[in-house]
């Protein structure tokens, strides 16, 4: 486990765990949900982790490189889907650390996914920064997909509020369908319960504003700053504001591909996706 603070911002980082962030505070208040003692950060309503080389939902596991069907291991059992990639399950290697900073990096082999991932995170004054670099070093053309998945706190009397062009359905298993024009988000409670929504044409930026603070502003760069993915479980205090560079799934539904495809990676070519946390 890494800590870094600075200002009024404290974060552990645990490195043998996906590099999650296992706790986010501003002056003692958590911002991000905290990991619990003793429990998986990726197996829980907690923590802020990485997603690569896919985001959120591959159906069935499936997804065809080159020709060839593979079959990743199918970690959502009820709805039958391979969830959120490899990186959040990988120890990660720290390449660098200072009192407000640290980089780390990890590599996947698992057919057809051969990358390796590297993500720096600092902490300033005015909040949090992080940048994902996710490079494919295998011998082949390979669809690749990189996603942050913050479990922020949610008080009672939490707002959300983005702009974005299209939002999607879903079906019984949870899939995004039936894409149509939308304004966006702008809403507490009464529109955010029960969401597990993806969002596309969003402009990059979310506004989170808390009873008793702090508000902030979610600003995604590179390959997050056009797809987002909400949830807010019913009964459970937390709010995913997630920046990814796809639709979940869309390896398997071409027809969705103009709303944000997996990348085509040549070997060496990398996906870059930023995030900042700043106070309003």
């Amino acid at each position: 486990m890494i800590r870094i603070a600075s200002g009024d911002w404290d974060a552990t980082i645990l490195v043998s765990h996906g590099a999650a962030l296992g706790a986010l505070s501003w002056r003692g208040v958590p911002v991000v949900e905290p990991v619990p003692d003793g429990e998986n950060p990726n197996r829980g309503l907690h923590s802020a982790f990485l997603m690569a080389p896919w985001t959120n939902r591959l159906a069935d596991g499936r997804i065809s490189v080159g020709g060839h069907d593979y079959t990743m291991p199918i970690n959502r059992l009820l709805e039958g889907h391979a969830l959120h990639g490899f990186v959040r399950d990988r120890a990660w290697a720290v390449e660098s650390q200072a009192p407000e900073r640290a980089v780390m990096s990890c590599v996947v082999d698992h057919a057809p996914f051969r990358c390796a991932a590297r993500l720096e995170v600092a902490l300033a004054p005015e909040g949090l920064t992080l940048e994902l670099e996710l490079t494919n070093t295998g011998d082949a053309e390979t669809p690749m997909g990189i996603g942050w998945h913050p479990f922020f706190t949610r008080p009672p009397g939490t707002r959300l509020r983005f702009a974005a062009s299209t939002v999607f359905g879903r079906d019984a298993r949870n899939l995004a369908i039936a894409p149509r024009p939308c304004a966006g988000l702008n809403g507490g409670e009464e529109v955010l319960a029960g969401l597990d929504t993806h969002f596309t044409g969003w402009d990059g930026t979310a506004v989170m504003t808390r009873p008793g603070g702090p508000d902030l502003a979610l600003t995604a760069t590179g390959d997050w700053a056009r797809n987002l993915q909400v949830y807010a479980p019913r009964g459970v205090p937390v709010l995913c504001v997630e920046p990814v560079s796809h639709v979940p799934d869309v390896v398997n539904r071409p027809q969705l591909a103009a709303h944000g495809p997996m990348h085509l990676l040549a070997p060496g070519a990398a996906l870059r996706g930023g995030a900042t946390l700043l106070l309003l």
